[in-house]
């Protein structure tokens, strides 16, 4: 994560540890190990890693003091941090009565004290090694998906670094590549429509996800200059516009510039190698102090395949569209671009990314 989100301004009082680093040292594999495919390594090593992995990631449960899986997710659990008069109880979002029927479903979601449960006294508190799982979250009817830690009024530190962590950057070779696009490609006050169609609930919601872009569209169009730039991130392929509002769009070219990114586009590819090169995961805490140190990670570690970053570019790109912001009702992505513009991303001089 930290090759793409920018964690210097958490640096003092976070710790963080390459994920490569840290499964050569508990797997005790040469380090080398984890940055290359099944096809280049022997299979004893790769089943050695793989074996740790699974170890790491708590599928095989507790194992004595080095490790303690946690068996508690969203379906059972909201985390909740310093609010006593909670902890243990229901939390307001339940499972349906006809689902538990349907599905055979006996459980209920509690919300539960995280320090209360995986802090001092607790079985957690023994081990080395405290596996999550996934730490994904987001509001849902009302409630919190699966963690509802939001302040600390009692606990200073932790207040304080949970204003630090409302908003991470993405580092500068990203930052600095969606800002160009915007300023240099499309050279032009735009719109930037967020558009999920394919995904999970998003594929049965296109008449609502297009409603809020045509309101903004003719609002644009009966009050501005044409044609009107529109910066698009979707998931729906260029090839199967066709009969949807996107397809519309790019066919009225008198009134439309649509503009698009894509993972072949040379922006891209210049970029990924960049974040490749800096390789910032490794220049925290951890590995700075070992003795043969980032450079020698960075030898081992040169991937074969570059990393997918054209969305952390795309989201970029919208937090510089002037002209406003449509986003998918419900989407990660949207709140994502949301928050970047609130903090002003694209009016921040841009950063040396060499």
């Amino acid at each position: 994560m930290t090759d793409i989100i920018d964690m210097s301004s958490v640096a003092s009082v976070v710790q963080t540890i390459d994920l490569r680093d840290f499964a050569s040292s508990w797997c005790s594999v040469n380090r080398d190990v984890t940055c290359m495919d099944e096809q280049n390594i022997q299979s004893s090593s790769f089943d050695k890693l793989r074996q740790c992995g699974s170890l790491i990631a708590g599928l095989v449960g507790n194992v004595d003091k080095c490790l303690y899986a946690l068996n508690e997710d969203c379906k059972t659990t909201v985390w909740t941090y310093q609010q006593n008069d909670e902890d243990g109880l229901l939390d307001s979002f339940q499972t349906d009565e006809k689902l538990q029927k349907k599905k055979n479903i006996s459980y209920v979601r509690r919300r539960q004290d995280v320090s209360k449960t995986l802090g001092t006294g607790s079985e957690a508190e023994l081990a080395t090694v405290l596996a999550l799982g996934s730490l994904f979250t987001a509001p849902y009817k009302g409630s919190e998906l699966y963690i509802d830690i939001h302040e600390a009024p009692r606990d200073q530190r932790i207040q304080s670094l949970i204003q630090k962590l409302e908003f991470l950057p993405f580092v500068p070779e990203i930052t600095n590549a969606g800002k160009g696009f915007a300023h240099e490609t499309i050279k032009a006050p735009f719109l930037c429509a967020q558009l999920r169609l394919l995904d999970g609930q998003f594929k049965n919601h296109w008449k609502n996800t297009f409603l809020g872009l045509k309101q903004k569209v003719e609002y644009l169009r009966q009050k501005g200059s044409l044609p009107i730039s529109i910066f698009v991130m979707t998931d729906l392929p260029e090839a199967n516009w066709t009969g949807s509002y996107l397809g519309d769009l790019a066919r009225d070219s008198d009134s439309f510039k649509l503009h698009i990114l894509r993972e072949e586009d040379q922006l891209v590819k210049q970029t990924a190698k960049k974040v490749v090169g800096q390789r910032h995961g490794m220049k925290f805490h951890y590995i700075s102090k070992r003795s043969d140190g980032a450079s020698e990670m960075k030898k081992h570690c040169l991937p074969q395949n570059l990393p997918d970053i054209l969305l952390y570019i795309e989201e970029t790109v919208c937090s510089c569209a002037s002209l406003g912001f449509v986003g998918t009702a419900g989407s990660t992505i949207a709140e994502n671009i949301e928050l970047m513009r609130k903090f002003g991303i694209c009016l921040c001089q841009s950063q040396t990314d060499t």
